[in-house]
């Protein structure tokens, strides 16, 4: 019994991702049925399943298995090649999620990379009022509020959630295609003057 194996066998029965924590508090708490005692796996460390995780990783690619094994924002994952994904489809009839609008992708965007962020100021970058499209990407637990901006007014501030980062595959913020260049741009800020401006929908 390999600590590869056991690993795999975790990841195949787990129903959520899992972080590398997870996986060694899971491989230390398991007793021998027999005995009762700690396994030969009781004192493994997180580096040796990180470097554990990593071979599985690269055997599903060298044998061309149907399914691979992804890191995610919150864990590690078994998941279906996406090359198979008309078949397993059939699986799965339920009604495929609505396509996000234009605008609703470019107040995700601003949102995602200039996070957190006032709707007063998205809505200067894009120009137009944003009210429905923002209630679409919380709708879809894309956005979330964050809290309070400390300015006069106190104006809620927006950021992406959890489901933001697993939806567009991503681990982190630091994934996101010129991060630091876009973070970095001078965009239009809100001003207290502001005419009103056109509605988007969602």
């Amino acid at each position: 019994m390999s600590l590869e194996k056991v690993i795999e066998a975790l990841l195949f029965s787990a129903q959520k991702p899992l972080s590398t924590r997870e996986i060694v508090t899971a491989i230390k708490s398991a007793e021998d049925p027999e005995t009762a005692r700690p396994k030969q796996f009781s004192r493994v460390r997180e580096a040796e399943v990180a470097a554990a995780l990593e071979q599985l990783k690269i055997d599903y690619i060298k044998q061309e298995r149907a399914f691979q094994l992804i890191e995610k924002a919150e864990g590690w994952q078994l998941a279906t090649d996406p090359k198979y994904a008309p078949w397993v489809r059939q699986l799965l009839p339920a009604q495929k999620p609505a396509r996000l609008s234009a605008p609703a992708l470019e107040t995700l965007a601003i949102i995602a990379y200039r996070q957190p962020i006032a709707r007063a100021d998205v809505e200067a970058v894009r120009g137009v009022n944003i009210d429905g499209v923002l209630q679409t990407l919380m709708e879809r637990g894309l956005v979330k509020i964050a809290g309070r901006a400390e300015i006069p007014g106190r104006p809620l501030l927006y950021q992406t959630t959890q489901f933001f980062l697993d939806h567009f595959g991503l681990r982190n913020l630091d994934e996101l295609p010129n991060v630091e260049e876009l973070r970095k741009r001078d965009l239009p800020v809100a001003r207290p003057a502001t005419p009103a401006a056109t509605a988007d929908s969602g």
